[in-house]
């Protein structure tokens, strides 16, 4: 079986996960979420093979969802581009500070935050700076 890799993007517009919640409830109604990206990734297989688009929310990861197919899309500019369908359960992570960025990125399982307990959904996240400082001593 092929390990599988998950991606990484910016919430761009999102002060917090309930942002993303309403954006796509009201875009997607009770159908499955999707985004469109520029790019077409690589490593499209390891995608598929249970990959999650991780979420970055002013700073800090704080939630994901599965990605369940990649599609082609056509641009009103006529140029094409990749559709990431995602599972509508977005799942709340650890709290995991993460640098501005274009695009998305790929992000290995052993570099990804841990899933919060699902009791623990609503948390507020610490301060960036302490975020920043637990992940350079390794604990983030």
């Amino acid at each position: 079986m092929t390990d599988h890799i998950n991606l990484v993007k910016l919430c761009v517009g999102a002060e917090a996960v309930e942002d993303l919640l309403a954006w796509q409830k009201a875009r997607f109604g009770s159908d499955n979420p999707v985004h469109v990206t520029r790019m077409w990734p690589k490593r499209a297989d390891e995608i598929l093979a249970g990959g999650s688009l991780y979420w970055v929310f002013k700073g800090a990861v704080l939630a994901r969802q599965r990605i369940l197919a990649l599609e082609p899309r056509t641009g009103a500019d006529g140029i094409a581009r990749c559709a990431l369908v995602m599972d509508p359960e977005v799942i709340r992570t650890e709290p995991m500070p993460k640098r501005p960025f274009q695009g998305w990125r790929y992000m290995a399982p052993a570099d990804s935050p841990r899933d919060l307990p699902k009791g623990r959904g609503r948390e507020e996240p610490l301060p960036r700076e302490l975020l920043q400082a637990l992940a350079e001593i390794g604990l983030r």
